[in-house]
């Protein structure tokens, strides 16, 4: 699967970034950056991360109803 990160205009001049997967779906939205510049350092970080971070599961859990 392939995807795309998008770096697109937010409020007062800042950026943000999106991870859009092949039919276009957002999968991620970062926050504000102030230029582009802090964007794209943005997208190594989190292509440095998905590519060897661990998941960690935060969700809650509740015990089976049998």
């Amino acid at each position: 699967m392939a995807g795309h990160f998008e770096v697109f205009d937010a409020t007062d001049g800042d950026c943000r970034v999106r991870l859009v997967d092949d039919d276009g779906i957002e999968l991620a939205l970062t926050v504000t950056y102030r230029d582009k510049g802090a964007a794209a350092k943005a997208i190594y970080t989190l292509r440095e991360i998905a590519a060897s971070g661990l998941i960690e599961d935060h969700t809650s859990t509740y015990p089976s109803p049998h």
